[in-house]
């Protein structure tokens, strides 16, 4: 469970500078490459491997809007990255697939957000949904994090940066993603990490200790 993530020094970078900008100073946008999402066929969302390195995303899911953030391929730092507003299907599966290829993401992590008490949602069971479908897209696995309190982080933290109501609903949702990935890494760093897989919580009544 997320009980106190800090955001990084440089929040304000992230949150101020366009996008391409904070893609061309990281090379990405010199190394995109193409690995034929085009032509994905059946995926099983439990065969594929979870990369030990590289890029990883994190995703905070919602009906109307999806968080996204983004860490460098050392996993040391993360950001947030956008604020996607949902669209019909095809459109969002060209966005993600996009995503992958200009960020050279390796693997996606989701929030779960469960019930105050530990108990399954069913957003959650929407998340985990949405999480078979990136799979399917995208040919990345994803892993899951307990983001039940991030949103309400994510607000406060906003509070403290002294932004006006309408800047903070914009940022929310990517910044709700960006501490979800760093609650990933920060817990991978753990002697004993067990992580949240589909394979450990998919068609189960899960309960998540805090």
């Amino acid at each position: 469970m997320i009980h106190n993530v800090a955001l990084s020094a440089k929040l304000y970078h992230w949150l101020d500078f366009p996008l391409s900008e904070v893609v061309g100073n990281l090379g990405v946008a010199n190394q995109v490459k193409l690995w034929g999402l085009e032509n994905l066929g059946e995926i099983n969302p439990y065969d594929l491997p979870w990369p030990e390195s590289g890029r990883l995303a994190g995703v905070d899911y919602g009906t109307v809007r999806i968080g996204v953030s983004i860490c460098d391929p050392s996993r040391t730092w993360t950001g947030p990255l956008e604020t996607f507003q949902r669209c019909p299907d095809p459109i969002e599966q060209r966005h993600f697939r996009k995503l992958v290829q200009e960020n050279q993401i390796g693997g996606w992590v989701v929030g779960l957000p469960i019930h105050c008490d530990g108990k399954d949602s069913a957003k959650a069971r929407e998340a985990r949904e949405f999480a078979k479908w990136l799979i399917t897209i995208t040919a990345r696995p994803v892993r899951f994090v307990d983001e039940r309190f991030s949103t309400a982080l994510a607000n406060r933290l906003l509070r403290e940066l002294d932004l006006t109501h309408k800047k903070r609903k914009k940022q929310l949702d990517k910044v709700a993603a960006h501490i979800i990935l760093d609650a990933y890494l920060e817990s991978s760093k753990h002697p004993g990490f067990n992580p949240i897989t589909l394979e450990n919580i998919d068609d189960a009544q899960i309960s998540i200790d805090g």
